[in-house]
């Protein structure tokens, strides 16, 4: 089945960490793919303690799109497309693939979205892939059997306090 974590709020990649290790805990390969992160947050240094979960990462890190320039986002584009593809031809190994941010990859059309609506509907039946970020489009919210909206009431980033190692990252 397909999931989807979205919004605003605190804990769409905690929820997917969670259902990572409850797989990876019950014998389930995972394949775990983050974009728009460096792989340094605490929630992946713990899963790389289990077995069972591979991760892969795009070989260009120029943090939030917000903050890219032209050019950071034309070779983000090139290195997510390209990571996209490499874990769209690994899928096949694995029972659980979780997308990180994928939601809104999607969105600033960072990957070849014919691409990955053809892999979710392909594979919707086979496997467990979990999709997170901000603003899904219409199409991935069709193609999903659970849709999960995060939504923030109250966060410390909005008193200038900055993200915190362990809570946030």
């Amino acid at each position: 089945m397909i999931h989807i974590y979205f919004g605003e709020g605190k804990g769409k990649t905690t929820a997917a960490t969670g259902l990572a290790a409850r797989a990876a805990g019950s014998g389930m390969k995972v394949l775990f793919v983050q974009f728009f992160k460096d792989g340094s947050s605490g929630e992946v240094k713990s899963l790389k303690k289990l077995e069972n979960i591979t991760f892969l990462y795009p070989d260009t890190y120029n943090g939030r799109y917000a903050t890219m320039t032209d050019d950071q986002r034309e070779v983000t584009k090139k290195s997510y497309t390209e990571a996209m593809k490499k874990a769209i031809g690994m899928a096949k190994d694995f029972d659980l693939i979780v997308l990180d941010e994928a939601v809104s990859v999607f969105s600033y059309g960072f990957i070849d979205r014919d691409e990955l609506l053809s892999f979710l509907k392909d594979n919707r039946e086979a496997k467990e892939i979990v999709l997170t970020g901000r603003d899904p489009a219409r199409q991935l919210l069709e193609l999903a059997d659970y849709a999960t909206e995060m939504r923030k009431h109250r966060h410390p980033f909005d008193r200038g306090i900055a993200a915190r190692e362990g809570i946030e990252y």
